[in-house]
């Protein structure tokens, strides 16, 4: 089948569009490529959306000046009509291994005040024992080189612990800052399509209004026309 058809006697269909109700920065992108296509043509839908696409693209480089992988998600989800926003939270969570969700759990408790609270219970218990209940025959003595090891063991198995889970918390937060970022290109990019649409219904609108308005002039002008004969004959007679 033809992508545009110009042809007087043909009625169109539902696969496509006449020129008249595409918008004037689509139509102006067809007509480019296009020379021969006129507001009386018609175009088939797959085109269309070709080209609402172009002119989708040509929005964000005026906007960021360049396109990457997330422009052309926010171009597809406008083109098919799709809905962009993920729940990032439940996604995440269900990619998880044991050992991640079980470092995130070490991470949270050794950064809450319980943590720190049985902690700083548990030193003194250990220094109260080997000071005052073992003065004779401690397991620790002054100065608690066993405490101290275990001090370090501790800090130097949570650390990395704690940064795994932090990062991926980072990975979280971008993951979750490029879907906001896509929402909102989306919504601009609506917005945007959304005015011109509205302006060349307006246009269109106006545009008939104008027809109408000439109509009825004509129309007044033959009834005046036609009273002015119909006296001139009233006084002839």
């Amino acid at each position: 089948m033809d992508i545009i058809i110009c042809e007087k006697n043909f009625r169109g269909d539902k696969d496509y569009i006449r020129g008249n109700l595409i918008r004037d920065s689509i139509f102006e992108l067809i007509k480019n490529d296009n020379p021969g296509f006129t507001k009386n043509c018609y175009i088939r839908q797959e085109e269309v959306n070709r080209y609402r696409n172009i002119h989708l693209r040509k929005l964000i480089k005026q906007e960021k000046g360049n396109f990457d992988e997330l422009d052309k998600d926010v171009i597809n989800a406008i083109s098919n009509r799709n809905v962009i926003s993920d729940n990032i939270e439940d996604d995440w969570d269900e990619g998880l291994s044991y050992g991640q969700k079980t470092a995130d759990k070490v991470a949270t408790f050794g950064g809450s005040w319980t943590f720190i609270l049985s902690f700083g219970v548990f030193i003194f218990i250990w220094m109260a024992i080997n000071v005052w209940l073992l003065t004779k025959r401690p397991f620790d003595p002054y100065p608690f080189i066993l405490l101290n090891l275990i001090l370090s063991t501790l800090a130097a198995i949570q650390a990395p612990i704690i940064m795994m889970s932090q990062n991926r918390q980072e990975d979280k937060d971008r993951k979750r800052g490029e879907n906001d970022y896509k929402v909102n290109l989306k919504a601009e990019l609506e917005i945007k399509l959304l005015h011109e649409k509205l302006d060349h219904l307006i246009l269109s609108q106006n545009k008939r209004i104008l027809e109408i308005q000439e109509l009825q002039t004509d129309y007044l002008e033959d009834i005046i026309q036609q009273m002015g004969t119909n006296k001139k004959e009233d006084a002839e007679s």
